[in-house]
């Protein structure tokens, strides 16, 4: 018996130090984004967490949420300098201080410049229709 509540105790420990990185990241976050998306894989499609990634513009500037990728594109809304967002997919568009790579957001319909966000880890390519 007591070797059983031994095991069950260090098996509860493992688990509680497993989320403490989860925890430490969903604490840090000013408003906690969550969610999921699709990534084909061959004939099946899985569900993947999103990327995550902080925005970080030159003297706390407000930045730009387009409707496409790129500059051209009409500004849709603003993120805040610090915030962290949810990263669904990444594609090229237009050129901004050297760095072609565009984020698609998930909470709202648009994208921001990969040069003003530091993505937390990698970001899947997005995929089109006839791609």
């Amino acid at each position: 018996m007591n070797r059983r509540m031994m095991r069950s105790g260090v098996v509860a420990a493992f688990a509680a130090l497993a989320m403490v990185p989860a925890v430490a990241f969903a604490d840090s976050c000013p408003q906690p984004v969550s969610g999921w998306h699709s990534v084909p894989q061959g004939s099946a499609t899985i569900r993947a967490p999103h990327a995550h990634g902080r925005v970080v513009t030159p003297n706390g500037m407000v930045l730009n949420v387009r409707s496409g990728p790129g500059t051209a594109y009409r500004a849709v809304g603003t993120v805040r300098d610090g915030s962290v967002r949810a990263l669904v997919c990444k594609t090229n568009g237009s050129t901004v201080q050297g760095n072609e790579r565009w984020y698609k957001l998930s909470h709202r319909r648009g994208y921001v410049s990969a040069h003003y966000v530091h993505a937390y880890r990698a970001v899947p390519w997005c995929r089109f229709l006839g791609n």
